[in-house]
């Protein structure tokens, strides 16, 4: 039986408050503090609801998600960087494979993590200007974060291939 519009909008919405909700647990229950931040491995759900659903589902689910964890984890001045960011990450991965773990979607793992370092690291800049840091400072302020924001893109990826495979492994794209 063929799904109507209104159906999948439905199961896309549901979707994207379940990998919301996923994002949220990982990034905010489980990270490591750093300078400007924390790193986490929520980013791996990101890139995987981006290869499930499409880009405006998958960029919500991160925005929300990962939003929500700053919010919640007392960092409430990077939620709306943090928003962008993760919602500009989504967009690097394509749904429309017919799997999870396929080329494109491995190739996008590069501009995704680019967008977050560099993304994080603008915005780091940024915030601390704003704060009245001056320019010089912030720029270096915001470069200690490089490495921490690397390596949190590294551990996504990794976590993304694993739960990518595995799910790929039993179709659950067919599923859905």
């Amino acid at each position: 039986m063929k799904q109507s519009n209104y159906q999948k909008n439905i199961k896309y919405m549901v979707l994207s408050a379940v990998f919301a909700a996923m994002v949220f647990v990982l990034t905010a229950f489980v990270h490591i503090p750093t300078h400007q931040g924390y790193v986490h491995v929520g980013d791996g759900i990101i890139y995987l609801s981006a290869a499930i659903l499409p880009g405006p589902y998958a960029a919500a689910s991160a925005a929300i998600g990962a939003g929500l964890s700053d919010y919640m984890s007392g960092y409430a001045i990077w939620v709306i960087p943090t928003a962008i960011i993760k919602g500009l990450t989504a967009f690097c991965f394509s749904s429309k494979k017919e799997t999870i773990i396929c080329k494109r979607n491995f190739i996008a793992i590069i501009p995704a993590a680019l967008i977050c370092v560099g993304g994080y690291f603008i915005a780091g800049a940024l915030l601390a200007v704003i704060s009245g840091t001056p320019i010089q400072a912030a720029l270096i302020a915001s470069l200690a974060d490089i490495p921490s924001n690397g390596l949190q893109a590294a551990a996504s990826t990794v976590l993304f291939i694993i739960l990518g495979a595995s799910l790929d492994r039993v179709k659950i794209k067919n599923h859905l």
